[in-house]
């Protein structure tokens, strides 16, 4: 499901920055979507922690393939072991077990989001072992698809703002939020292609 949004977001985007006018027109036809699961996402969060975009989708590759109808129940019936072999650490099958079981005991409201602003949901997500607030922005970007997230802890962002708009010089939160003050109300969007400038694959969760 693509954001009802992106064509306006893109087209405002374009106008008041000249770096989003280019990577835009860069790669037309490429958007963002959701896989409409939110368990899905969530787990794709965690796999994806602290490595990079291509070792994470050979890592979830090898999950899915051991586990090919993916769903809490499934999850949290399959061995560590197993796990272990799809190039999973020990914390992060700790992590997925433990959203399998808030998923199956129903600790999750997924029709509560809806009404929530972006801050309750990341209280809201962060309860959970393994989710901190870089895996619930990342779940509100592809899953809710809120047009206004910003992930400052993201080391591909930080890596693309430091490329495009500071000669590969390193840059603070505080120079990441100034800059993004332009692309309000969409951050989401503006992180996408950023997120897409980097990496030939498309960053998905």
């Amino acid at each position: 499901m693509i954001p009802e949004y992106w064509t306006q977001a893109t087209q405002e985007l374009a106008v008041c920055d000249q770096v989003m006018q280019q990577l835009i027109q860069q790669f037309q036809g490429v958007t963002l979507t959701s896989r409409g699961s939110a368990f899905t996402t969530l787990a794709r969060s965690i796999v994806g922690q602290q490595i990079s975009v291509k070792a994470a989708e050979s890592v979830w590759q090898k999950v899915i393939s051991a586990i090919p109808v993916f769903e809490p129940h499934t999850v949290a019936a399959k061995e560590p072991d197993l796990l272990r072999t799809c190039g999973l650490s020990a914390r992060k099958i700790i992590y997925l077990q433990d959203l399998s079981r808030h998923f199956m005991e129903g600790n999750l409201n997924e029709i509560s989001w809806i009404s929530l602003d972006d801050e309750t949901i990341i209280t809201q997500l962060s309860k959970i072992k393994g989710i901190g607030r870089w895996t619930a922005e990342m779940f509100l970007i592809f899953h809710l698809q809120r047009p206004d997230v910003l992930p400052l802890d993201d080391i591909g962002l930080q890596r693309a703002i430091s490329l495009h708009y500071f000669d590969k010089q390193s840059v603070d939160k505080k120079t990441m939020i100034q800059l993004a003050q332009s692309w309000q109300p969409w951050r989401s969007v503006a992180t996408w292609y950023l997120w897409r400038s980097l990496d030939p694959l498309p960053v998905e969760y």
